[in-house]
């Protein structure tokens, strides 16, 4: 049997169940009405059960070799086979099964990086906005200096003295690329700090840690995740790009980038080995933009298409 001071708690569990309930089958209703916010979302769940499940989906261990099978064609090419859908590399290893476990590479980093990335600046943005005066006026020129240096260089030289590596990536893009986190959060803080709820905490003596998280952070996490979405397709280009220059990701670690780098060598025999890889990024990335796209769309009050 149930008491009645247990039955209060339960019926509130169930209440609350169902608004949460309505609110995802609501947030979806809002997906499906939305052409390219449906088409981001089914790349990136695509994606990311890919990467998920790679070692179920990759037909063959990724680094192994075929000695009497490289540089085979795609199956429907004169000399391909189904028993390699994509072909091989130079090296005889199956290429659908690298692109699938190159997925979690780009996921992994892009997350990981936007994440620090966000961390710094959502942190910077709040004390920012909120203090202003001097410490404002510090940040802001520290955001000013990162700007002035072009982030592709500012990455480069970074990886050329600390080396290579994804851990040494994830951080080096997380800290090149926090200042649209911080100049947009400050913006908007600047504006919020003047609203009547803050005013009303600081009144009966909220301390100002307690506004920026309880108050203030919750108001700019729609533009964080925004900018976050957005910011993330960057991110992966980015790796790939490092990655394809030789200073990302390192072999026997599989990554976009690097089957790019290797497939480039082959253009003229193999074209689908630097092809395939550089379809996949595309895809990718125009997943993570389309979703970014709707996102920005919900979150904007002066958006009408939804």
């Amino acid at each position: 049997m149930i008491s009645s001071e247990q039955a209060v708690p339960v019926s509130r569990l169930i209440k609350k169940n169902k608004k949460e309930n309505h609110r995802i089958f609501f947030w979806f209703r809002l997906l499906l009405k939305s052409k390219t916010g449906t088409i981001g979302f089914v790349i990136m769940s695509i994606v990311i059960f890919t990467a998920l499940f790679a070692p179920w989906l990759a037909p063959y261990d990724p680094s192994e070799q075929h000695i009497t099978d490289m540089l085979a064609p795609p199956f429907w090419l004169d000399g391909g086979s189904m028993q390699y859908v994509l072909g091989t590399d130079n090296l005889g290893r199956d290429l659908l099964s690298r692109i699938i476990y190159g997925s979690q590479v780009s996921l992994v980093v892009g997350l990981f990086a936007i994440i620090v990335a966000g961390a710094i600046g959502l942190s910077i943005g709040l004390i920012s906005g909120y203090y202003g005066g001097w410490l404002d006026n510090v940040f802001m020129r520290l955001v000013d200096s990162f700007l002035a240096i072009p982030n592709i260089l500012f990455t480069l030289v970074i990886l050329k003295v600390t080396g290579p590596g994804m851990f040494t990536l994830i951080v080096v893009l997380g800290v090149t690329n926090w200042v649209v986190y911080a100049r947009v959060i400050r913006s908007e803080v600047l504006s919020l700090k003047e609203r009547e709820f803050v005013r009303a905490a600081k009144s009966i003596g909220v301390r100002d840690g307690m506004i920026m998280i309880r108050h203030l952070l919750p108001n700019v996490f729609s533009s964080f995740c925004v900018l976050g979405t957005l910011s993330m397709a960057t991110t992966i280009i980015s790796e790939a790009s490092l990655s394809f220059l030789g200073l990302g990701i390192q072999p026997p670690t599989i990554s976009w980038g690097g089957m790019l780098s290797t497939g480039r060598e082959y253009l003229a025999t193999n074209w689908g080995l630097a092809t395939f890889p550089g379809i996949a990024i595309t895809i990718t990335t125009l997943g993570i933009i389309f979703l970014g796209d709707w996102l920005r769309d919900i979150f904007d009050p002066r958006s009408q298409d939804i």
